[in-house]
Parts: C-alpha cells; structure tokens; sequence
C-alpha cells in the first residue's frame, strides 16, 4: 500500500449521472490487481475526515482510471476536479479476484450498474473470455458494453424498465443461460449492489459453482482499523467478522454468511 500526490489527466462525463477519473499515478498504477480499490482524499472538502473509496476501472504504468457516480457530498465536490490538480491517493488496497481455480472452467461476469468497472481488469487479464451479464435500473446505468465486448466477452444486459436489454434484474438474463450451458464448472465474479450478490452467491452454491463476490460496505478508514465494513464470515465454529477493506473486498461465497 502506497501514499501518492497524483495529478489528473483526464475528468469527464462518461455517460449519463457517470463520470471517468483518470490521475496519473506511477507507483500505485502498476501495482493495482483486479478487484482492488484506492482511498482518495476529495479536493476541497477539507470538513471531511475520511477519504472516499473507489473502485480502480483501469490501471497501467502511467497511472489508473475511476469510473464513479455522484450518489452523495463527497462525489458532488469531487465532480468540480479538474486536469492539472492534484488528488491525495493511497492503495491499491484490499484483496482482488483470484485468477481461474480450474482449467476448463468458464468465467461468468455479473454486475450490477457501474459495478462493472471493478471487474473490467479481471475482464482483461483472465486467459479466457465467457459470459458477461449487467444489470442496470435504464439504459444510461449499462456502462462500458463495447469495452468489454472488444476483450471477447458475450454480453448480455437487463434492464429494471426495459428499456434496453432483457427487462428484469440481471438474473433474467443469467438463469437461462446457464441452464443451456453444458459445462463442468463454471466460476462466477461479481460486483454490485447486495442483493444482486446474495442471489448470484446462492445459485453459485446450488450448482456447485465458485463465485467470488465484490461485498458492498462502507469502507471508512480502508485499511482494516475502524470495523465499519464488517461482514460475517463463516468458519468451522461458527462465524467471525471479515474486513472488507482488508479481507475483501472480494471474498467466495462458501464464506459469507448473510444476515436477513
């Protein structure tokens, strides 16, 4: 984990309420693995104690990418960042996606709205392409389709009103794909809201599958000190908490023990 000032190349509307990030950053850029995420201190919001998480989306020698959405105070003032100021980074932090676990397994991706760009790396390093499905509540929330599609991936894509896609949650999509699929194994990486991961985690476990989970939390502190980001975890004598920021946030399902 590394501290660096960074200097912002590019900041921008992406698509719709969605805006890229890219700083550059050459300490932390090359050693970002898929599924990490950095701390950044937002510019000009000095009554902030805490710096914000994002995702990394992409990640080189020079530098790395963020693609994130205004959802509140933080990422309001963040918006107002222009090319040439300088942004307070730390990471990369957290445990990412492991790389396949068997030969002749099939990757499945599944996100939920920008979630998505916490699995482009994953996306592009895994030596085989498969099934790629994102959900989003409209069109504006499906992001980054050709992206994926120019690594040799096949993309699928619902939407809550339909209004591009399969209508439905991104399962809509998914359940009968697999079940046209004949395969032997299948290994599942996901990124989005909870609910989305419960249900992609659960058929994972009925078929027999691994599926690795991006936990949505709260990461205040970002490096294991605080406990905001807690989830249970099972073990052989019941359960013990796990860190997302420092344990995760990428954990398997077979470990997670959702709370009702």
């Amino acid at each position: 984990m590394n501290q660096e000032k960074t200097t912002v190349l590019e900041h921008r509307v992406f698509q719709g309420d969605y805006r890229l990030l890219r700083v550059a950053a050459p300490i932390i850029g090359p050693q970002v693995k898929p599924g990490q995420f950095v701390h950044l201190r937002v510019p000009r919001l000095e009554q902030a104690v805490l710096r914000r998480p994002f995702s990394v989306f992409k990640a080189d020698e020079e530098g790395l990418s963020i693609l994130y959405a205004t959802v509140g105070m933080g990422t309001e003032v963040l918006n107002s960042v222009e090319s040439g100021e300088v942004i307070d980074l730390m990471g990369p932090l957290g445990t990412g996606f492991p790389t396949l676990g068997k030969d002749k397994t099939l990757p499945v991706l599944v996100a939920g709205g920008y979630g998505n760009a916490a699995l482009y790396l994953q996306a592009k390093n895994l030596p085989i392409k498969g099934g790629a499905f994102f959900g989003g509540r409209t069109a504006q929330d499906i992001l980054c389709v050709g992206e994926f599609e120019a690594l040799g991936w096949d993309v699928r894509v619902t939407t809550d009103d339909g209004s591009l896609g399969t209508k439905g949650l991104v399962t809509a999509a998914l359940d009968p794909w697999l079940a046209e699929q004949d395969l032997d194994a299948v290994e599942l990486f996901s990124c989005g809201p909870n609910p989305m991961l419960k249900a992609v985690g659960d058929r994972a476990l009925e078929k027999g599958f691994t599926a690795w989970l991006s936990m949505d939390r709260n990461m205040a502190c970002g490096v294991g000190a605080c406990l905001t980001c807690v989830i249970k975890r099972k073990t052989e004598a019941g359960w013990e908490w796990a860190r997302c920021c420092k344990d995760g946030p990428v954990f398997n399902a077979e470990e997670i023990l959702w709370e009702d």
